[in-house]
């Protein structure tokens, strides 16, 4: 039985090799994805365009600015004169913001009053507008302090100390490509699987499979393990990119993540292989697997929470196997998780791969009879 089964493996393996446009699918979309969307896709802010309304020519606004100067974050384009150019630089979208000091800030500083400012924010992006605002009130609260501290000033009465855990610097970086580890492997392992059986439709082979001495249930065992070895090396290759190109730090064990990794692929190719029956040509396959990673990727946390969307889409989101392998890769890699406290997860991650594997049997069978 095992010799049967290694046979359909290399010759699964021999399919994809040989075929050119396979070996670039296989290779080069992921690696590109993975640059583009580890470098494009940030929450973080860089070069924020801002321009400023300055009326007062006093000691406290010229040190406010410059903290902004002096952040990497901002960047001054644009100095006004007159109140009439604020909105016309916000509406056209020459700058992001607008920082407004009134003239008798400096003097309000000094006798020891609330100095007065006004930031114009561009809210057209409203998570852009929220992030900004962050920054906005980390430097001003930083000037204030250090003001209060230069004058003498007593302490605020309440003062805010803040410590991230997982991630000191709240690189988004840090949350987002450990989340295309899972989105990538999930792209692989579903399309090779999924194509698996609409090739030999396409290419008058299928039914040779008829003819010979392999049972449906070896088969289906051979039609998988491509997936689950491919999935796997893309996984890895994946993993060390994430840990040595983009410095996303791996606190927990290997052995954590490659069990949520397997099972995770597993589930994987258990979805692919059902596409797969169902398919006739390799259009349907591709279009069948697509049709389930866009609410896939949606309904896995990977940019909303989870805790955000409507109950009843929370239990939906219960049969999706990324959803589960999103929170196992990000604990590895930033909380250092180790095994039993990821068991919660690894649990219905098997459950689904079972499930998919016997409705792709059953399906498998009943196309070939």
């Amino acid at each position: 039985m095992f010799r049967r089964i290694w046979a359909l493996v290399v010759k699964e393996f021999l399919a994809l090799l040989k075929d050119k446009t396979s070996r670039m699918t296989l290779i080069i979309p992921p690696l590109f994805q993975l640059l583009i969307f580890s470098y494009a896709a940030s929450f973080d802010l860089n070069q924020v365009n801002y321009a400023v309304f300055n009326q007062d020519p006093g000691i406290a606004s010229r040190e406010l600015l410059g903290y902004f100067k002096g952040s990497p974050a901002f960047k001054l384009t644009a100095t006004l004169d007159h109140l009439g150019q604020v909105a016309p630089a916000v509406n056209e979208q020459k700058v992001l913001m607008v920082l407004h000091i009134p003239q008798d800030f400096t003097r309000n500083m000094l006798e020891g009053r609330s100095g007065q400012l006004q930031v114009i924010i561009d809210g057209r992006n409203s998570n852009t507008a929220m992030v900004l605002l962050g920054y906005i009130n980390t430097i001003v609260t930083t000037f204030s302090t250090q003001w209060s501290q230069d004058h003498g000033w007593a302490s605020p009465p309440a003062e805010l100390k803040v410590r991230t855990w997982f991630n000191p610097n709240l690189e988004s970086r840090w949350f987002i490509v450990p989340g295309i580890v899972g989105l990538l492997t999930l792209v692989v392992a579903l399309v090779v699987t999924a194509l698996s059986v609409a090739r030999e439709r396409e290419a008058g082979t299928f039914d040779q499979l008829l003819v010979t001495p392999l049972h449906p249930a070896e088969i289906l065992i051979g039609k998988a393990l491509p997936g689950i070895i491919i999935g796997l090396a893309e996984g890895s290759l994946i993993v060390f990119l994430t840990v040595n190109l983009f410095g996303v730090p791996m606190l927990g064990g290997l052995g954590a993540l490659y069990l949520g990794m397997g099972l995770f692929i597993v589930s994987a190719v258990g979805l692919g292989l059902m596409i797969s029956s169902i398919a006739v040509t390799q259009q349907q396959a591709l279009l069948g697997a697509f049709l389930f990673l866009v609410p896939a990727v949606i309904l896995s946390g990977f940019a909303t929470p989870i805790a955000n969307m409507p109950v009843l889409v929370q239990k939906l989101t219960l049969l999706n196997p990324l959803r589960y392998f999103l929170v196992i890769v990000r604990s590895v890699f930033l909380e250092g998780a180790e095994m039993s406290l990821l068991m919660p997860l690894y649990w219905p991650m098997a459950v689904i791969g079972v499930v998919t594997m016997i409705i792709a049997g059953w399906l498998f069978r009943n196309r070939l009879y």
